[in-house]
């Protein structure tokens, strides 16, 4: 879901439904999937997870080690660097592909890595295997960025590999244009993931409803029912009525409330229903909510201040 904290939840009836569960904080910023897994009883995957989303934004898996290459703009502050990712729909294709290519004419030189562009991804291939990331530039968002690079000997070829793609997207021609546009600039790579894909087993896993195709890429490594996401979670309980993941697409904008609601309230009749007993919610705000069939009769709860208007000082 959305983020949910802070008042999101316009609708005070839901907020009071809603704190009937057990709405809970993470303590810090994980991947979607490792939020994910858990709650449907798998292990979270720790490398990989690069071949992870190749294998769902393509429906191959690839058993070369590869690692995503996500652009991101890195702002410097007196002591320190803050990266920002960017939305999917910031940077038109035509520019990451005259991107790419540039950058795949310096590192072709060493036959060690190329660079393969699919849509709006791209990914590292390397010959041998290098430090990466664990996370995308999403969870690094608005961080410094050290705090989630790889360290020590074992971030040599990493550190030398993006010191040389900086240096390269530090005059192009369209960072050029970006700028005389007032808008960010590509100036570093994020290379995250890095690994191979695992091999295709057969695990229980419920039916998945979503387009993200990191998660996605998962559910074909357990050969799972995968579904394009619906809006309507009604279709998604008809086709898997015993239970299902549904993962709404990320907003680039502000979700209209009436959105949210109309979701809650869906997800509430079903649970009204008997239809399904219990319903974990996922929240992009770290914001985690388990409500029960049976949690309705909790009507002494007060609603929970994680979902309460913040207080202006």
């Amino acid at each position: 879901m959305p983020p949910g904290r802070h008042g999101r939840i316009a609708r005070p009836d839901q907020r009071r439904w809603l704190s009937r569960g057990r709405p809970g904080v993470s303590e810090s910023a994980e991947e979607l999937l490792a939020r994910i897994l858990p709650a449907v009883g798998h292990a979270v995957p720790r490398h990989g997870l690069a071949g992870l989303r190749f294998w769902g934004q393509t429906g191959e898996r690839s058993g070369a080690w590869m690692a995503a290459a996500d652009p991101v703009h890195l702002e410097p502050h007196l002591s320190h660097l803050r990266l920002h990712a960017f939305q999917m729909d910031e940077i038109p294709r035509a520019d990451l592909r005259e991107l790419f290519e540039s950058l795949q004419s310096i590192v072709g030189e060493d036959e060690q890595f190329a660079f393969a562009r699919l849509g709006p991804f791209a990914y590292l291939d390397s010959k041998q295997p290098i430090a990466t990331s664990a996370v995308s530039p999403s969870i690094a968002d608005g961080c410094d960025p050290g705090e989630f690079l790889p360290v020590g000997e074992a971030a040599r070829d990493h550190d030398r590999l993006v010191a040389e793609l900086q240096m390269a997207l530090h005059d192009h021609a369209v960072n050029r244009s970006r700028e005389s546009s007032g808008k960010r600039t590509i100036n570093s790579i994020w290379l995250w993931g890095g690994g191979t894909a695992p091999e295709q087993s057969e695990q229980p896993i419920p039916p998945l409803f979503s387009d993200d195709p990191l998660i996605r890429g998962y559910w074909l490594s357990c050969s799972g029912t995968g579904h394009a996401w619906r809006e309507n979670l009604e279709d998604a309980l008809n086709l898997a009525p015993e239970g299902f993941v549904a993962v709404a697409p990320e907003a680039t904008g502000a979700l209209p409330q009436e959105i949210m609601a109309e979701r809650l309230a869906s997800l509430r009749g079903i649970l009204k229903r008997g239809d399904l007993m219990s319903v974990t919610l996922l929240f992009r705000d770290e914001l985690s909510i388990e409500i029960r069939r049976r949690d309705a009769f909790r009507f002494w709860r007060s609603v929970s201040p994680l979902l309460m208007e913040p207080i202006d000082d």
